[in-house]
């Protein structure tokens, strides 16, 4: 008798465990540039970075420029988390420079200011170069040609 009741209470049990670890699954790997990037944002936008750095090419100065953003966020207010947690993810342009590096240019629905993001495919895995936001302007800003000149 023990066991006519013990063996549905077993499968049941399994049952339960195995979908609850569906459940928690998260992505760990991108399929795709756009998909690494997505998952980089979103993580990003409601404040979980740890998560975040999964999708991130990781070396010193994409993980200092992380640990900025993620005491930014630390220190704004909750209004203002709730309105990042709120939005969408919105893509403008992306530019695929060749088999291994795309140009994704987005916002989201919240601030709506556009950003930029350089996405590397190394070893299979598409990774997100956080400093791109940062530094794709640099080299344009130098190079930029003079469009009044005072001295002509």
């Amino acid at each position: 008798m023990k066991k006519i009741i013990t063996l549905p209470f077993l499968l049941i049990a399994v049952l339960v465990v195995s979908c609850k670890d569906e459940d928690k699954k998260n992505p760990t790997t991108a399929e795709s540039s756009i998909d690494a990037a997505r998952n980089f944002i979103r993580a990003a936008l409601d404040g979980k970075f740890k998560e975040a750095r999964v999708f991130m090419l990781t070396d010193s100065i994409n993980t200092n420029y992380m640990d900025v953003a993620e005491r930014s966020f630390e220190r704004v207010d909750q209004p203002t988390k709730d309105g990042y947690r709120a939005s969408s993810i919105n893509i403008h342009e992306k530019k695929v420079i060749n088999d291994s590096t795309a140009i994704l240019i987005y916002s989201n629905s919240f601030k709506n200011d556009h950003d930029t993001l350089k996405i590397l495919r190394i070893n299979n895995q598409w990774l997100v170069d956080f400093k791109y936001l940062y530094e794709h302007d640099r080299d344009t800003l130098m190079n930029k040609p003079i469009t009044k000149d005072s001295l002509r």
